[in-house]
C-alpha cells in the first residue's frame, strides 16, 4: 500500500499533463465509484412512498446495493447520509445500515448541505478514503417529503437580522426564485418554455427505458385515503413524468408565489418528491483487489457561495470554481446535470455559463423528475453515469444551487466508454 501511494504521489507531482489528460489519468489511489442506484423517485404525500417511513427506504436501497455490488458487507466502513428535513437522520441511516447487513463495526452519520446534501455526502466518503480513514464507504442520499419541510419555525435572533444577507436567508426559495426572474429578466414564457422541455426528456427517457439500469424496484406498502386498506406493491418507475406537457399547458398554470411575483409555478418548478440514491466508493485498487467493476472516477467537489436572496444562480459560481481547480473549460465538459430547483434558475445559469442545452440534463431533470431534497445530489451522479454510459461520453459535471445562497459542483470521469 504504501508504494502504491507513492507512485500515486510520484505521478501526480510530474509536469506535463494537465486539464483532461490529467484527470484521465489512473492511479491506485483514486478514487473511483463501482456502483450507483436509486430508487424510483415518487410524488409526495400522494404517490408510491407516501406511506414508507424514511428509515425503511434507506434500508430498502441499502439491501439492494449490498445485494447488486455482491461485496462482503463487513467490507463497508462507513455509511453517509445525505439528508434536509429529518432531524433524525443520523439514527435512521444507523439503524437502517444495521438491519441491512452493514455490521455494527462499520459507522453512520448524516450530512446537510441542503439540495446538494447528496453529493455533500459523496465528498465526505470520498474525502475519507483519499486519507486513508477508510477503504471502502457507501455515501446516500434520501427524503421523505411526504412527512414534511424545512421551513424555518422561527426569525433568527434580532443581532443575526442586522446583517441584510443573514435576513435573506429567511426567504422562502419561491421568494428566490421570484428574485431570479426579476433581477434577470428572465420571463415567463422562458421559464416554461424551458420546463415543457425538460418534460420532452423526461418522457423520450423514460419511454426508451433509459432510467432502467439506475433505478432498483422497491416494494412497500401504501394506505388507500379512503378506506385506511394497506396493500403492498413494487414501485418500478419515476411518478412525476408527466406525458404530453407543453408550452401551451404549462403557460396556462396560475402563479405558484403570487406574494412575490407572477413567473414561477407548480410546472416550472422541481416537484416535492420522495426518493433515495446510493453510491457505493472505494480506492481503485482495492476496486482492482476486489474484482469490483469501476464506473467512474470521483474527481472532485467544491462548493461557492452566492447572494442568498437569488440562491438559485449558485451553479453559475460553483461550476466555474470547479473547472479552474482542475484547469478545464466548459468545452471539455460532455454531459453537465443542473439540478432544476426552478426553471428561473435552471435558465439563467445555462444563459450565464453559456452551455449548450443539448449538454445540459438530456433526460431532463427536477422539474419533470422530482427533487427529494437531500437526494438530488446522489440522484444526479446515478442519472448522469448512466446517460454518460449510453452515449460514451467521458467528462461529466454534476451541479445544484443551495439554500442560503451556495452552489455545489462535482466532477466525474466515466471509465466506461
Amino acid at each position: 500500500m504504501a508504494t502504491e501511494r507513492l507512485s500515486s504521489l510520484l505521478s501526480h507531482l510530474k509536469g506535463g499533463s494537465s486539464g483532461v489528460s490529467a484527470i484521465t489519468q489512473k492511479n491506485p489511489d483514486d478514487i473511483v465509484i463501482t456502483l450507483a442506484l436509486r430508487t424510483p423517485l415518487t410524488k409526495a404525500k400522494k404517490g408510491g412512498f407516501k406511506d414508507t417511513d424514511l428509515d425503511y427506504i434507506i434500508y430498502a436501497l441499502l439491501k439492494e446495493t449490498l445485494a447488486k455490488s455482491k461485496i462482503d458487507p463487513a467490507l463497508i466502513e462507513d455509511v453517509c447520509l445525505g439528508n434536509v428535513n429529518d432531524g433524525k437522520a443520523a439514527y435512521l441511516v444507523r439503524a437502517a445500515s444495521l438491519a441491512a447487513g452493514v455490521p455494527h463495526t462499520s459507522g453512520a452519520s448524516s450530512v446537510n448541505r441542503f439540495c446538494s446534501s447528496g453529493l455533500k455526502a459523496v465528498q465526505d466518503i470520498a474525502n475519507q478514503i483519499q486519507l486513508g480513514a477508510i477503504d471502502i464507504g457507501i455515501a446516500m442520499g434520501a427524503e421523505s417529503m411526504s412527512a414534511g419541510g424545512d421551513r424555518i419555525e422561527r426569525p433568527f435572533n434580532e443581532e443575526v437580522l442586522k446583517n441584510q444577507e443573514a435576513a435573506d436567508c429567511m426567504q422562502p426559495m419561491g421568494q428566490t426564485s421570484e428574485n431570479v426572474g426579476a433581477d434577470f429578466n428572465i420571463s415567463r414564457e422562458q421559464q416554461d418554455r424551458y420546463a415543457a422541455e425538460s418534460y420532452r426528456r423526461a418522457e423520450a427517457a423514460q419511454k426508451a427505458g433509459w432510467f432502467d439500469d439506475e433505478i432498483v424496484p422497491i416494494t412497500t406498502k401504501i394506505k388507500d385515503p379512503k378506506t385506511g386498506e394497506e396493500k403492498e406493491v413494487t414501485l418500478t418507475k419515476d411518478e412525476g413524468i408527466r406525458y404530453g406537457t407543453t408550452y401551451e399547458s404549462l403557460s396556462k398554470i396560475r402563479p405558484a408565489f403570487p406574494a412575490f411575483g407572477d413567473k414561477s409555478t407548480g410546472g416550472n418548478s422541481s416537484q416535492v418528491t420522495d426518493g433515495a440514491a446510493a453510491v457505493l466508493l472505494m480506492r481503485r485498487s482495492k476496486a482492482i483487489e476486489l474484482n469490483q467493476p469501476i464506473i467512474a472516477k470521483f474527481c472532485g467537489a467544491t462548493v461557492a457561495g452566492v447572494p442568498p436572496r437569488i440562491m438559485g444562480i449558485g451553479p453559475t459560481a460553483a461550476i466555474p470554481k470547479l473547472l479552474s481547480k482542475f484547469n478545464l473549460t466548459k468545452s471539455d465538459i460532455d454531459i453537465f446535470e443542473i439540478n432544476e430547483a426552478f426553471a428561473s434558475m435552471a435558465v439563467y445559469c445555462l444563459n450565464n455559463l453559456g452551455l449548450e442545452h443539448e449538454k445540459v440534463n438530456p433526460r431532463g431533470g427536477a422539474i419533470a423528475l422530482g427533487h427529494p431534497l437531500g437526494a438530488t445530489g446522489a440522484r444526479q451522479i446515478c442519472t448522469i453515469l448512466s446517460e454518460a454510459r449510453r452515449t460514451k461520453k467521458k467528462i461529466l459535471v454534476t451541479s445544484m444551487c443551495i439554500g442560503t445562497g451556495q452552489g455545489m459542483a462535482g466532477l466525474f470521469v466515466n471509465e466506461q466508454v
